[in-house]
């Protein structure tokens, strides 16, 4: 599950990073208003995590034009503006949840979470399909129970087929699930995985199958 960090101080977006990875994101990071718009419309992201103190904007203004776009995006504030009133105008600008620095990683990750638990959003503890389980807090893949071991851009590419299954995932949004912002990706990496991951699940058994919809995208589906 990708998210996009919004912050302009270096080191303390690194170590939001960190921790995120820690518990089992990945993370484009951007510093600037300009960039925070450039990357939420390249990219499908699970949710933002938005400072408000940027060199180019208040954050909040990058919040209402979301908002404004009717853009779903589940957005967290992580601010050293901790005042009462700040939290309301943050909340009633469009935040889903609203976090003043300093804070504990813990909380940060317990709080993103708990937006992406909510109705509408991508967070389950589990997804399944067939004899096949996928566990979103660990990140581990199940076949008929068993743990299997896959990569980490394999599991990517599960899922988000998972997430969608039955629903054609254009193969953008796959790339963009795995890659993000990365820069130039080759124009046959989203074919590549999306091969690993159909041999490791005949491998191990599956009973699902990915069905190439040809110049769209891809479909998970169990296996008839």
């Amino acid at each position: 599950m990708r998210l996009l960090i919004v912050e302009d101080n270096a080191e303390l977006s690194r170590l939001v990073a960190g921790g995120l990875a820690a518990a089992g994101y990945e993370s484009d990071i951007v510093s600037s208003a300009a960039e925070a718009r450039e990357a939420v419309n390249s990219v499908s992201y699970a949710a933002m995590i938005l400072d408000l103190g940027l060199p180019d904007a208040d954050g909040l203004s990058v919040l209402r034009e979301l908002r404004h776009q009717m853009e779903p995006l589940p957005v967290l504030v992580l601010t050293a503006r901790g005042g009462l009133q700040d939290r309301v105008t943050g909340l009633r600008s469009g935040a889903d949840d609203y976090l003043a620095k300093p804070f504990a990683m813990e909380e940060l990750v317990a709080r993103l979470e708990a937006i992406l638990r909510r109705p509408g959003q991508l967070l389950g503890r589990s997804l399944s399909l067939a004899n096949l389980v996928y566990d979103t807090e660990s990140r581990q893949v199940f076949v008929d129970d068993q743990p299997r071991v896959m990569s980490a851009r394999e599991t990517s590419v599960l899922e988000i087929l998972l997430r969608r299954q039955g629903r054609v995932v254009p193969k953008k949004n796959v790339e963009d699930h795995i890659f993000g912002l990365e820069g130039e990706v080759a124009s046959n990496a989203v074919e590549v995985y999306v091969s690993r991951l159909r041999k490791q699940l005949a491998e191990h058994r599956a009973r699902v199958v990915i069905h190439t919809i040809r110049g769209v995208g891809y479909l998970m589906a169990e296996e008839k």
